[in-house]
Protein backbone atom coordinates (compact mmCIF):
# COMPACT_ATOMS: atom_id res chain seq x y z
CA UNK A 1 0.00 0.00 0.00
CA UNK A 2 1.39 3.25 -0.83
CA UNK A 3 1.57 6.43 1.16
CA UNK A 4 -1.43 7.81 -0.26
CA UNK A 5 -3.66 4.78 0.11
CA UNK A 6 -2.35 4.96 3.58
CA UNK A 7 -4.08 8.06 4.37
CA UNK A 8 -7.23 7.55 2.34
CA UNK A 9 -7.57 3.77 4.36
CA UNK A 10 -7.13 6.11 7.89
CA UNK A 11 -9.51 9.03 6.84
CA UNK A 12 -11.89 5.77 6.25
CA UNK A 13 -11.40 4.17 9.82
CA UNK A 14 -11.69 7.91 11.26
CA UNK A 15 -14.89 8.49 9.82
CA UNK A 16 -16.39 5.20 9.94
CA UNK A 17 -15.97 5.27 13.80
CA UNK A 18 -17.10 8.67 14.61
CA UNK A 19 -20.15 7.70 12.99
CA UNK A 20 -20.57 4.73 14.62
CA UNK A 21 -20.10 6.38 17.73
CA UNK A 22 -22.84 8.75 16.49
CA UNK A 23 -25.30 6.17 15.10
CA UNK A 24 -24.16 2.82 16.15
CA UNK A 25 -27.72 1.29 14.87
CA UNK A 26 -27.46 2.62 11.68
CA UNK A 27 -23.64 2.37 10.69
CA UNK A 28 -22.90 -1.06 12.43
CA UNK A 29 -19.72 -1.64 12.03
CA UNK A 30 -16.00 0.39 13.45
CA UNK A 31 -14.02 -0.88 10.47
CA UNK A 32 -14.47 -0.69 7.25
CA UNK A 33 -15.06 -3.55 5.20
CA UNK A 34 -12.50 -5.29 3.41
CA UNK A 35 -11.11 -5.25 -0.56
CA UNK A 36 -12.11 -8.97 0.16
CA UNK A 37 -15.45 -8.47 0.90
CA UNK A 38 -16.16 -5.75 -1.23
CA UNK A 39 -14.72 -7.98 -4.70
CA UNK A 40 -16.91 -10.88 -2.90
CA UNK A 41 -20.04 -8.46 -3.14
CA UNK A 42 -19.58 -8.34 -6.80
CA UNK A 43 -18.08 -11.12 -7.97
CA UNK A 44 -20.94 -13.03 -8.96
CA UNK A 45 -22.60 -10.02 -10.36
CA UNK A 46 -23.45 -9.86 -14.86
CA UNK A 47 -22.54 -6.43 -15.34
CA UNK A 48 -24.31 -5.43 -18.57
CA UNK A 49 -24.12 -2.22 -21.00
CA UNK A 50 -27.25 0.04 -19.51
CA UNK A 51 -27.74 -1.83 -16.50
CA UNK A 52 -29.70 0.41 -13.07
CA UNK A 53 -27.58 -0.30 -10.12
CA UNK A 54 -28.50 0.88 -6.46
CA UNK A 55 -26.39 0.77 -3.39
CA UNK A 56 -27.87 0.86 0.14
CA UNK A 57 -25.54 2.16 2.42
CA UNK A 58 -22.25 2.65 1.02
CA UNK A 59 -20.66 4.41 4.07
CA UNK A 60 -17.24 5.38 3.22
CA UNK A 61 -17.52 3.53 -0.45
CA UNK A 62 -15.19 0.00 -0.39
CA UNK A 63 -18.36 -1.71 -1.72
CA UNK A 64 -18.97 1.37 -3.82
CA UNK A 65 -15.62 1.68 -5.53
CA UNK A 66 -15.86 -2.28 -6.79
CA UNK A 67 -19.22 -1.38 -8.51
CA UNK A 68 -17.91 1.65 -10.15
CA UNK A 69 -14.75 -0.53 -11.60
CA UNK A 70 -17.18 -3.09 -12.80
CA UNK A 71 -20.16 -0.66 -14.24
CA UNK A 72 -20.27 -1.11 -18.45
CA UNK A 73 -21.01 1.75 -20.57
CA UNK A 74 -24.55 3.27 -20.17
CA UNK A 75 -25.08 1.90 -16.87
CA UNK A 76 -26.53 3.88 -14.03
CA UNK A 77 -25.70 4.06 -10.12
CA UNK A 78 -27.52 5.39 -7.94
CA UNK A 79 -25.78 5.09 -3.94
CA UNK A 80 -28.42 5.67 -0.87
CA UNK A 81 -27.04 6.60 2.64
CA UNK A 82 -29.01 8.28 5.48
CA UNK A 83 -25.75 9.80 7.05
CA UNK A 84 -25.19 13.24 5.58
CA UNK A 85 -20.90 12.75 6.31
CA UNK A 86 -20.45 9.60 4.22
CA UNK A 87 -23.46 11.27 1.17
CA UNK A 88 -20.46 14.46 1.10
CA UNK A 89 -17.62 11.82 0.87
CA UNK A 90 -19.43 9.84 -2.13
CA UNK A 91 -20.70 12.46 -3.93
CA UNK A 92 -16.76 14.12 -3.51
CA UNK A 93 -15.20 10.87 -5.08
CA UNK A 94 -18.09 9.97 -7.77
CA UNK A 95 -19.37 13.45 -8.33
CA UNK A 96 -20.91 11.51 -12.03
CA UNK A 97 -23.00 9.47 -10.15
CA UNK A 98 -26.42 10.15 -8.45
CA UNK A 99 -25.81 9.62 -4.50
CA UNK A 100 -29.24 10.61 -2.10
CA UNK A 101 -29.18 11.32 1.50
CA UNK A 102 -32.22 9.03 2.42
CA UNK A 103 -33.61 6.34 4.37
CA UNK A 104 -33.37 3.18 2.12
CA UNK A 105 -37.09 2.62 3.29
CA UNK A 106 -37.84 5.25 0.44
CA UNK A 107 -36.08 3.23 -2.14
CA UNK A 108 -39.38 2.65 -4.66
CA UNK A 109 -39.10 6.35 -4.15
CA UNK A 110 -35.71 7.32 -5.09
CA UNK A 111 -35.60 4.64 -7.47
CA UNK A 112 -38.78 6.74 -9.42
CA UNK A 113 -37.47 9.90 -9.21
CA UNK A 114 -33.95 8.85 -10.84
CA UNK A 115 -36.52 7.19 -13.72
CA UNK A 116 -34.76 4.08 -13.11
CA UNK A 117 -37.20 1.03 -13.08
CA UNK A 118 -36.97 -1.28 -12.92
CA UNK A 119 -33.70 -2.38 -11.39
CA UNK A 120 -31.03 -4.58 -12.42
CA UNK A 121 -28.95 -4.96 -9.20
CA UNK A 122 -29.26 -3.80 -5.55
CA UNK A 123 -26.47 -4.23 -3.28
CA UNK A 124 -26.22 -3.63 0.48
CA UNK A 125 -24.20 -2.96 3.26
CA UNK A 126 -26.81 -1.93 5.86
CA UNK A 127 -26.55 -3.61 8.84
CA UNK A 128 -30.46 -5.32 9.15
CA UNK A 129 -29.57 -7.34 11.77
CA UNK A 130 -29.28 -3.91 14.38
CA UNK A 131 -31.96 -2.11 12.03
CA UNK A 132 -35.68 -1.69 13.99
CA UNK A 133 -37.92 -4.75 11.97
CA UNK A 134 -40.50 -2.38 10.87
CA UNK A 135 -37.71 -0.27 8.80
CA UNK A 136 -35.78 -3.78 7.55
CA UNK A 137 -39.37 -5.19 6.30
CA UNK A 138 -40.58 -1.58 4.35
CA UNK A 139 -37.02 -1.99 2.59
CA UNK A 140 -37.56 -5.69 1.39
CA UNK A 141 -40.56 -4.84 0.09
CA UNK A 142 -39.28 -1.70 -1.94
CA UNK A 143 -35.84 -4.32 -2.88
CA UNK A 144 -38.55 -6.92 -4.04
CA UNK A 145 -41.07 -4.47 -5.74
CA UNK A 146 -37.95 -2.39 -7.56
CA UNK A 147 -35.81 -5.35 -8.79
CA UNK A 148 -36.69 -6.74 -12.44
CA UNK A 149 -37.66 -10.64 -12.73
CA UNK A 150 -33.92 -11.83 -13.00
CA UNK A 151 -32.43 -8.96 -10.65
CA UNK A 152 -30.12 -9.96 -8.03
CA UNK A 153 -29.75 -8.73 -4.14
CA UNK A 154 -26.54 -8.75 -2.40
CA UNK A 155 -25.62 -8.13 1.03
CA UNK A 156 -23.67 -9.98 3.79
CA UNK A 157 -24.03 -10.82 7.36
CA UNK A 158 -20.99 -11.15 10.16
CA UNK A 159 -20.45 -14.63 10.45
CA UNK A 160 -20.88 -14.87 14.13
CA UNK A 161 -23.77 -13.01 13.46
CA UNK A 162 -25.58 -15.01 11.41
CA UNK A 163 -27.46 -17.40 13.19
CA UNK A 164 -28.70 -14.48 15.26
CA UNK A 165 -32.84 -14.55 15.31
CA UNK A 166 -33.13 -11.14 13.52
CA UNK A 167 -30.48 -12.47 11.22
CA UNK A 168 -32.49 -15.56 10.23
CA UNK A 169 -35.63 -13.68 10.04
CA UNK A 170 -34.09 -11.46 7.58
CA UNK A 171 -32.53 -14.18 5.73
CA UNK A 172 -36.25 -16.02 5.82
CA UNK A 173 -37.95 -12.85 4.97
CA UNK A 174 -35.78 -11.77 2.19
CA UNK A 175 -35.76 -15.63 0.19
CA UNK A 176 -39.81 -15.01 0.74
CA UNK A 177 -39.91 -12.21 -1.33
CA UNK A 178 -37.61 -13.05 -4.08
CA UNK A 179 -38.76 -16.60 -4.91
CA UNK A 180 -36.07 -18.69 -3.64
CA UNK A 181 -32.88 -18.87 -1.24
CA UNK A 182 -29.78 -16.67 -1.39
CA UNK A 183 -26.53 -18.20 -2.75
CA UNK A 184 -24.03 -18.20 0.36
CA UNK A 185 -20.46 -17.53 -0.17
CA UNK A 186 -17.73 -16.99 2.76
CA UNK A 187 -14.88 -14.09 2.78
CA UNK A 188 -12.58 -14.65 5.34
CA UNK A 189 -10.55 -12.30 4.89
CA UNK A 190 -12.26 -9.62 6.47
CA UNK A 191 -12.51 -8.58 10.03
CA UNK A 192 -14.85 -10.68 10.95
CA UNK A 193 -15.30 -12.69 8.29
CA UNK A 194 -18.51 -12.89 6.51
CA UNK A 195 -20.91 -14.35 4.42
CA UNK A 196 -21.75 -12.93 1.04
CA UNK A 197 -25.87 -13.43 0.33
CA UNK A 198 -27.25 -13.02 -3.29
CA UNK A 199 -30.77 -13.65 -3.96
CA UNK A 200 -31.81 -13.76 -7.72
CA UNK A 201 -35.32 -12.71 -8.17
CA UNK A 202 -38.02 -15.01 -9.99
CA UNK A 203 -41.35 -14.95 -11.02
CA UNK A 204 -42.67 -16.44 -8.08
CA UNK A 205 -41.28 -13.83 -6.24
CA UNK A 206 -42.35 -11.25 -8.26
CA UNK A 207 -46.03 -12.55 -7.92
CA UNK A 208 -45.50 -12.62 -4.06
CA UNK A 209 -44.38 -9.31 -3.93
CA UNK A 210 -47.50 -8.02 -5.83
CA UNK A 211 -49.81 -9.92 -4.09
Amino acid sequence: MHEGSHRTSLKEHALLFRRFLRNPRTVGAVTPSSRALAEGMVADIVFRDGDHIVELGPGTGVFTNAIVEHLKPGARFLTIDIDPAFVERIRQRWPSFACVCASAERLDELVAEQGMQPVDHILSGLPFVSLPAVVTRQILENVSAVLRPGGTFTTFQYVHAAGWPSARQFRVGMSGKMGGAPEIKLVVKNFPPALVLTWTKTPSGDAKASG
